[in-house]
Parts: structure tokens; sequence; C-alpha cells
């Protein structure tokens, strides 16, 4: 079976834009790397449900914003794009059905919400700051939005602010965004990314300042968030710089993946079925500098890493049963990559 995946770069060196990739489950490679879309910047991606759109985060000239395309034959097809002066966001998401999407905004700190009609991205509905800082004076100094996206069930639109240590979740009404929950986490853990257990209980927080996930509680009838533990996701003896990235988990539920951007590493974890809690299982090497991303193929036998330093992405085989990754492949090269998607099973 040969699976198609896109990834998301930087621009500032030799990235075109989007590039695209083909899994061989078979043969156990990753290959057929070339330019699917020239935009500046595309640094975040996501893939609608039914793989008929890819929306990417976009930079044009002074203005930033989300742009859509979409998807025949693995090949992109720009529809339009919508941008506001200043700088782009640094995360995009899209609901289940391909009718709203959100984007995070680092610099403005702030989410926004967009309808779409048919792929196309139609002019913001909500626009919601988030307001605070932090005690690290580099990094907390006001908000700093890192991620929105939607719960599994669909009902609330979900926030996570690295500037203010918050993370936040919102009722959703045609695209209109209206306040249901605000957790404020530990003052400087920064958090980053989240990612929700598929039994709608549980919730996973990877934060960037402080190398922790944080496992909370999740109410689907209010929305409402709720702290119940923290675990470092790199070694006690590591003093060196280290930046959390991406958390994503297997779609059994068992086994949570945070990547170390400093360390190089990604985090292994085992998820308690009674509790949600964490207990570690081992660090696996990303065999390149900066992983910013990575993610599970469709079958989730593999995970697919990116190194942004390096310039190289990385495929692991995945023992389902022990969560542990087994290196195959860390010679594709891919410019300055970040964001790593696969298109999702219905197509295969």
């Amino acid at each position: 079976m040969k699976l198609t995946g896109y990834i998301g770069t930087y621009t500032k060196g030799d990235s075109k834009g989007i590039y695209s990739f083909t899994l061989d489950t078979e043969k156990k490679t990753l290959g057929d790397v070339k330019v699917a879309a020239e935009l500046e910047n595309p640094t975040y991606v996501t893939i609608s449900e039914n793989n008929e759109n890819l929306y990417a985060v976009v930079r044009e000239g002074d203005s930033g914003g989300i742009a859509s395309y979409s998807i025949k034959d693995g090949l992109l097809e720009r529809i339009n794009s919508q941008v506001r002066d200043g700088a782009p966001p640094c995360h995009v998401s899209v609901d289940k059905k391909n009718t709203n999407v959100l984007s995070a905004s680092y610099h403005h700190g702030t989410i926004e919400s967009y309808l779409l009609e048919a792929g196309t991205i139609q002019p913001p509905v909500s626009t919601i700051p988030f307001k605070g800082s932090g005690p690290n004076k580099d990094r907390q100094d006001n908000a700093h939005t890192h991620f929105s996206g939607f719960t599994p069930d669909g009902k609330y639109a979900v926030a996570v602010d690295l500037g203010c240590d918050k993370v936040a979740t919102f009722h959703v009404n045609n695209g209109v965004l209206t306040e249901a929950c605000t957790v404020l986490v530990k003052a400087g853990s920064g958090p980053r990314h989240i990612t929700f257990h598929p039994n709608g209980k549980y919730a996973y927080v990877m934060t960037e300042l402080s190398n922790e996930v944080i496992t909370l509680s999740y109410n689907p009838e209010n929305g409402i968030l709720t702290e119940l533990q923290y675990i470092s996701t790199i070694p006690n003896d590591f003093t060196e710089n280290n930046q959390g990235s991406a958390i994503h988990i297997s779609s059994d539920g068992r086994f949570i993946y945070a990547g170390n951007r400093g360390h190089n590493s990604i985090a292994i974890f085992r998820v308690n079925e009674g509790n949600g809690e964490l207990t570690f299982v081992e660090h696996t090497s990303t065999e390149g500098d900066w992983p910013r991303d990575f993610v599970l193929d469709p079958t989730e036998k593999f995970l697919i890493a990116t190194n942004q330093e390096s310039s190289n992405v990385v495929l692991y085989e995945r023992d389902i049963k022990s969560g542990k990754l087994t290196l195959l492949q860390s010679d594709v090269t891919v410019p300055d990559p970040v964001c790593v998607k696969f298109l999702n099973k219905a197509s295969h």
C-alpha cells in the first residue's frame, strides 16, 4: 500500500512551499518527495476528513492568514486565501464536516474562526484575543496562542496559549465562538499543543517551556478541563536547551508521543486506561536536529518525524503492542520541514 502525505515548511531557505511524499508500507520506505504547492511559509497544514481539501498557514507579502487547496490525485490546486496585516498564524485545523476552520496566531495572541463553502474560506466569523503574560520574560511577555482545534465530539473549539499559560474551550455555533472554560496551567509551563483521548474523557497538553505533558480530564457536557498530572518529557539530567514540540496519541488511546527539540527525541508514554494518567516508556532519537512535528500513518504501524534544523524526515516502524519505535530510514531530505500530515484512511 502506498500512502500520501504532505509536509509544511519554512521557506526562508531552499524550500518552495508544501511538499508531498509517499510511504510504501510493504517496502517500508519513504520517497517520491516533490513540491505540491508553492507558497510562502506554510508552516502548518491540515487535511479535511474527506480528503478533499488541504488548508495551510500562509504569508503573502506583509500579510498572513490561511489558504485553501483542493486535493485531486495527490495534487494541490489553490482555491483561495484569507489574510490580514501582520505575521501569519502558526496553526490551522478543520472540523470533521469540513465546514469550519480555526487558526491560532502566536504573534497576535488570537484564534480566528472561518466558515467554509465547498472548500472556499469565508472571511473570519470570530476573532478571540487572549490576554495575559507569564514568568518567562523572553517568551511570555504577552499572549502567544499556539494551537486551535476541535474537541473529538465537535461540540467545542479548544485553544492553547503559550504566553499566558492558558487552555480554553469555546462553544461553536455556526463558526461563532463563545467561551466555555479557561484553565490556568502551571505558571511558566508554556502550553503549546493539545491532543484528546479517543474515549473523549481526557486531553494531553505538551508544554514548550517546562517540557512536560499535562494530563487533563475533559467534561463533554460543559467543556470543562481539569488538571490531573504533570510528567516530564526529558531526562532529569538533561540540562541543555529543550523546547517541547508536538504531541499525538494512538487511535487506540494506549500511547502518547511527545517531541523534544534540543534533546532531539520523541518521548513515549503508556496511558492508564482507568484514570488517563501517563507512565514513561522510553525516548527515541529523531536522528536529526529540532524535531518540530511527527505523525502516525493511517495504519499506525509507522511514525514519520520532521527535523526542522537538519532538514531530514525520519521513518520509524511502530510496535502497536509496546508503542516503541524502530528506525527504518533517516536520509529523506525536505528543506526546513515543520508539519507533517497524511491523507486520511478513507482514500486508501
